[in-house]
């Protein structure tokens, strides 16, 4: 079976490579162009795109898939029985979903149809979801909405950060796809039509949703720390310190004061964490890092600098 693989980041890098170690002929990558990236923005390929060269299969990087004719054309002169997309990170148009007899058949990390869109990952953890897992769909001109194929399910532990679902959820990903294209050359797949009423959508998640608000719940505060961890990070200001949080936990135990302190005071710090007042309950921050600081310990960090209980984060 001829396949052409389309994924971008670290993600649909385990996809690919079970491909490859299971003996299917990928025949060509395509993959998002090089971008700059850190602080020296310094271009660098990606993932996808280093290990398809390192197995030497061709790549092909192009800036918009719907506005460049002559790169679909390019695709079905390599006459794929199957295209496979993960994380690609564009809408795939009619004339290239055309192109192969076996269809497309996209890995999504989600158990549609909940979480489409770019960062299902991230928003199952903000949503306190304790539940998810991987989907194998028909990939259409729509975003997400094919039939669905096979789905693999996840728990999710309640310190678990997106970075780590992320790493387990790849590679389940590349079992779940390996699963279905063996039942594919099977005849026994059976495509069901995603139910739309019950969507819900992972918008892509951008730096300014970092910031911490203090009044909402001690839960809905840690699920976002996780959830945005290790990126953008989630970040309050001590004074006018800026200090990014890693670590978070919720201390079902903890005892608020009489009268409840307003939200963002240090109620309690100690070598085990730092206690701080929430809308609703007190969260336990078991990890920071200042401005051009190490990860540590919140105590670790106030034996240098003014860090005690009453302090306001804002």
């Amino acid at each position: 079976m001829r396949i052409i693989f389309m994924g971008t980041p670290d993600f649909a890098v385990p996809s690919l490579k079970a491909l490859i170690e299971n003996n299917y002929e990928v025949v060509c990558v395509v993959t998002q162009k090089d971008r700059p990236k850190g602080r020296g923005y310094r271009v660098v390929p990606p993932p996808v795109k280093e290990y398809a060269l390192s197995q030497g299969i061709m790549v092909i990087q192009p800036e918009r898939l719907s506005r460049e004719p002559e790169t679909i054309e390019r695709i079905r002169e390599l006459n794929p029985d199957l295209i496979v997309t993960c994380a690609f990170g564009q809408i795939l148009p009619d004339s290239l979903l055309a192109i192969p007899r076996f269809g497309t058949i996209n890995v999504h990390g989600s158990l549609l149809p909940k979480y489409r869109g770019a960062a299902p990952i991230q928003w199952a953890i903000i949503n306190g979801e304790t539940r998810t897992g991987i989907t194998t769909m028909l990939t259409n001109s729509g975003l997400d909405t094919g039939d669905i194929l096979l789905t693999s399910e996840i728990d999710i532990p309640i310190d678990m950060t997106a970075g780590e679902l992320h790493d387990r959820m790849s590679l389940l990903g590349a079992e779940t796809l390996i699963r279905t294209i063996r039942k594919l050359e099977e005849g026994a797949l059976k495509p069901i039509p995603q139910d739309h009423s019950k969507a819900t959508m992972a918008p892509r998640i951008t730096r300014d949703m970092g910031r911490i608000d203090w009044s909402a719940g001690a839960h809905d505060i840690h699920n976002l720390i996780r959830g945005l961890t290790p990126w953008p990070g989630a970040y309050t200001f001590l004074e006018e310190t800026r200090i990014r949080i890693w670590r978070s936990g919720i201390d079902n135990s903890a005892v608020e004061t009489p009268e409840k302190a307003p939200p963002g005071i240090i109620t309690g710090l100690d070598q085990e964490s730092m206690r701080v007042s929430t809308g609703e309950g007190i969260i336990e921050i078991l990890e920071i890092q200042a401005e051009s600081g190490k990860r540590m310990p919140p105590y670790q960090y106030s034996l240098g600098h003014d860090l005690k209980t009453g302090m306001m984060l804002k």
